[in-house]
């Protein structure tokens, strides 16, 4: 089977990616336009493997795509822009991504008939949760708060359309806020491990009680391929980590893994419109595809902080650039 992945060398695509080559035997080609997420070096180790194949482009390039697709039997989509700070503050180029090149790859899809079409979307589509409610179920409208969610929500939306009225085989995953190796360092979690390993302190927004459902990104990547496999046409799948935490409690926990006090605990301005909690039912996904997470969180935020200790050689560039850049991003 050949899989093309797109978003294939960001932080969760790459992990598919790494996830596709080393279980199973399907040719991968990934598309990946290397904006300010995408990273190459993300999967340089497996770019002798013959069953890859990297292509430098955008899914908004319709002629490109078109090519791509053809022959290709499974399309997962990971592109995406997806940092919500800078949605704030240039939201165009979210919507010409996420709106504009999933509607590309729809009809690429469709014209090509392929057999699958997997849409990666994402909890904050459904807005947010106050303490004493519930789980964010697939049933519940959607109602995103940033430029970045009302992307997303919108692609979700074109997706289930093309379902609806073309019947292609479409499915999309929504995860909760996964973490792990390889994830861009403006990121709340490699933010927090990285500025203590240059001993800087550990940036907070706002009081820090904000609620977030964390994932490992390998168990992610399995879920996602399960889906695929598994995943009823035309349906919306749940992929959360059951494990919520307030920020300041993650940013605790990181401070005692790498030996330092909460001295290193740094309050910032609160965003604009910040959702106070995420929380997603995974009901479904359990029952209908058997899949449910395999790594709590201490054990994944471990394996994270041995990942970002050991790959300096990875991290520091990225974020020289990013203290370039000086745009004040915190998570």
């Amino acid at each position: 089977m050949k899989v093309l992945v797109t978003g294939g060398c960001g932080f969760i695509g790459s992990n598919f990616v790494r996830f596709l080559l080393e279980n199973t035997g399907h040719q991968v080609i990934n598309l990946d336009a290397l904006t300010y997420a995408g990273n190459r070096e993300n999967l340089k180790e497996l770019e002798s493997d013959g069953r890859y194949t990297f292509i430098h482009g955008r899914i908004e390039d319709r002629k490109l795509v078109k090519e791509i697709v053809e022959g290709v039997d499974y399309v997962v989509n990971f592109a995406a822009e997806t940092h919500v700070d800078r949605s704030i503050l240039e939201p165009s180029s979210f919507l010409t991504t996420n709106i504009i090149g999933t509607q590309v790859l729809l009809e690429a899809c469709r014209s090509a008939e392929v057999k699958r079409f997997v849409h990666i979307s994402t909890d904050e589509v459904y807005g947010s949760l106050e303490s004493d409610e519930g789980k964010f179920t697939e049933e519940l409208p959607l109602m995103p708060n940033s430029p970045y969610s009302a992307s997303k929500a919108s692609a979700d939306l074109l997706t289930r359309a093309y379902f609806v009225t073309y019947g292609l085989p479409v499915v999309i995953v929504r995860p909760s806020n996964n973490y792990g190796p390889y994830q861009f360092p403006e990121k709340f979690i490699p933010l927090a491990i990285t500025n203590l390993l240059e001993d800087k302190p550990i940036p907070i927004y706002g009081d820090g009680r904000n609620v977030r459902d964390w994932l490992y990104v390998e168990d992610c990547a399995r879920g996602v391929y399960e889906i695929l496999k598994k995943g009823k046409e035309g349906e919306v799948y749940n992929l959360g980590g059951e494990n919520e935490m307030r920020n300041i409690e993650v940013a605790k926990l990181i401070l005692q893994a790498m030996g330092k006090d909460e001295s290193y605990l740094k309050f910032v301005p609160d965003r604009p419109g910040h959702d106070y909690r995420y929380a997603l039912d995974n009901r479904k996904i359990r029952k209908e595809v058997g899949w449910k997470p395999r790594v709590n969180f201490e054990e994944g935020i471990k394996r994270t902080i041995e990942w970002y200790r050991q790959n300096e050689w990875w991290w520091r560039p990225l974020k020289e650039r990013l203290e370039r850049e000086s745009k004040g991003f915190w998570s």
